[in-house]
């Protein structure tokens, strides 16, 4: 989003939580900026999103959400589970089925996807986490192909370990992988 700023970009951006801090950033770089606060793993979250986005060209969709859980796999309730793959996977999806077609349309735009490099390995105590992951880095390649000759541009981000609270909200940060952040 601060690259974004810094382009000249304005900009509508959402999360599951209050985003005062992220907007005064933001607006530092001379960018407008319109928080939402929603929660991208239900369609609704995601659909309030979009209403905020109304019917402004949408030049760069940069599908960030994420969220991951530690633990084994059958340590975890399922619900904890879900909540990743609905996240991850569902929201990132409707979010990019919603809101691609008017770029296509217009015939121009880019979508940066965020995977991560965690889609190329197993996994273990975050076999779901890695799971979407594998799903969003090989779904954007695809997606990529088939908006080739469109105008539409589409990137995966395949970051390794970062400094966010990613380990801190997924009871991670005992970690060896949190550590090296």
């Amino acid at each position: 989003a601060v690259q974004c700023a810094r382009h000249g970009f304005d900009l509508v951006i959402a999360a599951d939580r209050p985003l005062d801090d992220a907007v005064g950033t933001l607006r530092a770089y001379r960018a407008e900026v319109e928080p939402v606060q929603a929660d991208l793993a239900t369609i609704e979250g995601v659909e309030r999103l979009v209403a905020a986005v109304g019917d402004r060209a949408v030049h760069a969709l940069l599908a960030n959400a994420g969220l991951g859980v530690g633990q084994a796999f059958l340590d975890r309730p399922f619900d904890d589970l879900r909540r990743v793959i609905d996240t991850n996977v569902t929201g990132t999806l409707y979010l990019l089925h919603t809101l691609i077609p008017r770029m296509r349309e217009r015939g121009g735009g880019r979508v940066l996807v965020t995977g991560s490099i965690a889609g190329y390995m197993p996994g273990s105590y975050h076999a779901v986490y890695n799971a979407t992951k594998a799903f969003l880095d090989s779904f954007s390649w695809a997606l990529r192909c088939e908006l080739e000759d469109s105008g539409v541009t589409v990137t995966c981000l395949m970051p390794g370990a970062t400094d966010t609270d990613f380990f801190a909200r997924a009871g991670m940060l005992d970690t060896r992988l949190a550590q090296q952040k």
